[in-house]
Parts: C-alpha cells; sequence; structure tokens
C-alpha cells in the first residue's frame, strides 16, 4: 500500500524544513547544548510542531531516533483498574497521548516517566545522558496530572527531558510553563503553504497551477497537513487540474455543514436526538469538539 503525500514527503531532519528558518536556526543550537531544558511546541494544529520535534530528536540523538516501535503499557490505578496506554519508542525517547486514558493521564504521566528515568539508554553511541518523553496534546492533561508532571519534572531531571506538544498555552498551568522553554510554532503563510504544495507535487512530478496551490492553502486555512491532504485528493480526482477547479470539501465537514443547517430548519425533541446523534459520530471519528465549534461559526 502507498503512503499518503502528507507521509511520504514529511521532512525527517532540520535540514529539510522549508519554513520557519528562524526556529529551525534556534533547534539546532538547542540540540547542542550541554544542558538541554524541558521544552514546550504549541501552536495551531497542522503548523509543523510534531514535524519539527522529531527533527529536533534526530538532530540530538542522530538517525537511532527514527527507529521506532511501537508498543502497549498497562497500569493499575488504586482501584485496581488497569489501563492500557498506546506508546511510541526509541532506544531515545518515548511518545504518548496521556488525555488517551482520561481521568487515569495522572497515573500513566507519573509512572512512564518514572520507568523512562530509571532506565538507561541501550544505544551507547549517544553522548547524551538523558532519554525524551514526548507528550503529545498536552493542553488536554487534567490539572491533577499538570501538577504531578511538575513535581516529575524536578525530581528525574537528571535522567530525562520533557518534550510537549499542544495547540494553546491557556490550559497549562504557570508551574508548568515556567519550568519549559516555550516554543511557538505559528501556521505558515500562505506563500509558504503554496511552496510546500508546488514541492510536492514536483517530487511526484506532477504539475499544478499556482492559483490552486492558493486556493488549496486558504481553504486549508494554512493547516499543512490538511492541505498536502487536499492536493493530493484533487490531484486523485481531477489531472489536469484546470486553474478554475472547485475544490472538494472534507466529508466530515460536510456533516458538520449538514448538521448546522438541519439545526437552523427545525428546532424539536426529534431533530434534537437527531443532530445528538450525528455529532456523536463525528467525535467518534476523532474530529475534536473544537473544530466542530469552529466549523459551525
Amino acid at each position: 500500500m502507498s503512503q499518503l503525500w502528507v507521509d511520504k514527503y514529511r521532512p525527517s531532519s532540520l535540514n529539510d524544513l522549508a519554513f520557519h528558518n528562524n526556529l529551525t536556526e534556534q533547534l539546532k543550537k538547542l540540540a547542542k547544548t550541554e544542558d538541554l531544558p524541558h521544552l514546550l511546541f504549541y501552536g495551531p494544529p497542522g503548523s509543523g510542531r510534531k514535524t519539527r520535534i522529531f527533527a529536533f530528536l534526530k538532530e540530538i540523538f542522530g538517525p537511532g531516533a527514527e527507529k521506532i516501535r511501537l508498543d502497549t503499557k498497562s497500569f493499575v490505578t488504586p482501584s485496581s483498574k488497569k489501563v492500557d496506554v498506546n506508546v511510541i519508542t526509541s532506544n531515545y525517547h518515548i511518545e504518548l497521548t496521556p488525555s488517551d486514558v482520561g481521568i487515569y493521564d495522572r497515573i500513566v504521566v507519573q509512572e512512564i516517566i518514572k520507568e523512562i528515568a530509571q532506565t538507561q539508554s541501550v544505544d551507547t553511541s549517544s553522548n547524551k545522558s538523558f532519554k525524551i518523553v514526548l507528550l503529545n496534546e498536552a493542553h488536554s492533561l487534567s490539572v491533577d496530572a499538570q501538577h504531578a508532571l511538575r513535581r516529575t519534572m524536578e525530581k528525574y531531571a537528571n535522567n530525562m527531558r520533557i518534550i510537549m506538544c499542544c495547540n494553546s498555552l491557556s490550559k497549562i498551568i504557570a508551574p508548568i510553563r515556567s519550568r519549559c522553554f516555550m516554543i511557538r510554532v505559528p501556521s505558515p503563510t500562505i506563500d509558504q503553504t503554496v511552496k510546500v504544495l508546488n514541492g510536492v507535487a514536483k517530487k511526484e512530478r506532477l504539475a499544478i497551477p499556482d492559483i490552486v496551490s492558493e486556493k488549496i492553502a486558504i481553504q486549508s486555512e494554512r493547516n499543512l497537513r490538511a492541505a498536502v491532504i487536499m492536493l493530493e485528493a484533487e490531484i486523485s480526482r481531477n489531472y489536469p487540474v484546470p486553474e478554475n477547479t472547485v475544490l472538494e470539501g472534507f466529508d466530515w465537514q460536510d456533516a458538520i455543514v449538514a448538521i448546522a443547517k438541519d439545526i437552523i430548519a427545525e428546532q424539536t425533541p426529534s431533530k434534537l436526538l437527531f443532530i445528538r446523534k450525528k455529532i456523536y459520530e463525528l467525535l467518534t471519528t476523532c474530529i475534536p469538539p473544537l473544530i466542530i465549534i469552529k466549523v459551525f461559526h
């Protein structure tokens, strides 16, 4: 099965990044520092936060950071409930999304960090004495989990570093922010998004009019992941792509628009139940609530 272009052409090193050059240089300097601080990357979805984090890990540890494996870790809560969390690991780091386990995120955060801090790297070729714990969707961490994280960060600072990735700083408690070097990753500009889209098309030996690339950049709201997916879908649907092409939206966007029309058309108990079912279907397909509200607006 062929890779999606968004994964196939994801930059794997800092030198491959196509925009935010000042940020790239900052990360290169951080990678060389003897005493790396905890890091907090924040910015909108599709801005390239995770891509930069993985490129940063490669800059620190070398190609070994790309040799990852999937695993499931199990924990037992104080109420004897078993909780499983999916993780991605290399010899140098572990990546997880604590919010996947809901109210048990505090236990997962504490136990994962404790385990990593007490485990030495099996690769002696690295000159770094610490391992990295990468926490996705840090903005979704409960307040209890964040306070536990603060204490754990201090306790195991000699053996591990925390890298957090979040959409906004507003839900990150002040004690966490004060213990991290914060790195803002803004969305690319329209021109930068167009440049990336044209570069992807060129690598596929295809041509796309600049005006179409610009339409995609605008409709995707400069979300680079969404833009590249839209590019591939449009070329698959209609190649060569004419300059006057009308872009198709994502199915989930169309579903939200349909829900909004239903709300306007009829306000009855039966329609409310129908709409609730449709919104639940969106949530179960991993469309974030904030995105649903934004499209409604």
